[in-house]
């Protein structure tokens, strides 16, 4: 891909592609292995899930893609308090199954540790594996980033040891990290606006997932 593929807001009708490339960029992460241990289901139940905060998403917060769709940022617009999805208990328990349990202790820890501040909430960098390492990740944190400085708005992710390096070259930094029973450890990350960053494109290779949950 062209790192300077056009940058649009998602349209409803993309969304269940968007779910797919959250599962599809995920799975090879420790933490999808964790959340859903029977490789032969995970693919499915990522996907199911990862659905349901993007249909949420697009009512409280924002989802921006690349025009193919190969790259996507999913984020919730946390100014104030937002309420779950609707029906996400159950909706949950259907998506995942016996493995609903795991999402509920993620989003527990990754809820207990989100700041109370207002802030932009980036729960998903997602880049499809044919498209990775080919500069896209950086494309999607510039837009994102350019966006959040233009509004003086902090913001805050949730990553895995595979990306954080990705996040720090763009303004975040790494708070205490939660480490899963028997997983692998989450990093929380925060970044401060920065008005002087606007337009600067930093290389960086790969694209990754953020964690699965909001």
């Amino acid at each position: 891909m062209d790192v300077t593929a056009r940058i649009r807001a998602a349209r409803w009708t993309d969304r269940n592609k968007v779910a797919a490339l959250i599962a599809d960029a995920l799975h090879p992460d420790p933490l999808a292995a964790w959340l859903v241990p029977e490789a032969t289901r995970r693919h499915r139940v990522l996907a199911e899930v990862a659905a349901i905060w993007v249909e949420h998403a697009m009512f409280y917060g924002d989802i921006h893609v690349t025009d193919d769709l190969s790259a996507a940022t999913v984020g919730f617009h946390r100014y104030r308090s937002i309420p779950p999805p609707a029906n996400y208990r159950s909706r949950l328990a259907d998506a995942a199954g016996g493995n609903a349990d795991r999402f509920e202790i993620l989003d527990g820890l990754l809820s207990a540790r989100r700041p109370t501040e207002p802030h932009y909430h980036l729960a998903f960098l997602a880049v499809a594996p044919a498209a990775q390492r080919r500069g896209v990740g950086a494309l999607m944190l510039t837009h994102h980033r350019d966006r959040l400085d233009r509004i003086d708005l902090p913001s805050w992710t949730d990553t895995t040891g595979t990306c954080q390096h990705l996040y720090i070259r763009y303004g975040y930094t790494p708070q205490e990290a939660i480490t899963l029973s028997d997983g692998p450890a989450i990093t929380p990350m925060r970044r401060t606006p920065d008005p002087d960053s606007r337009g600067t494109v930093r290389a960086a290779g790969g694209a990754h997932a953020g964690d699965l949950d909001v």
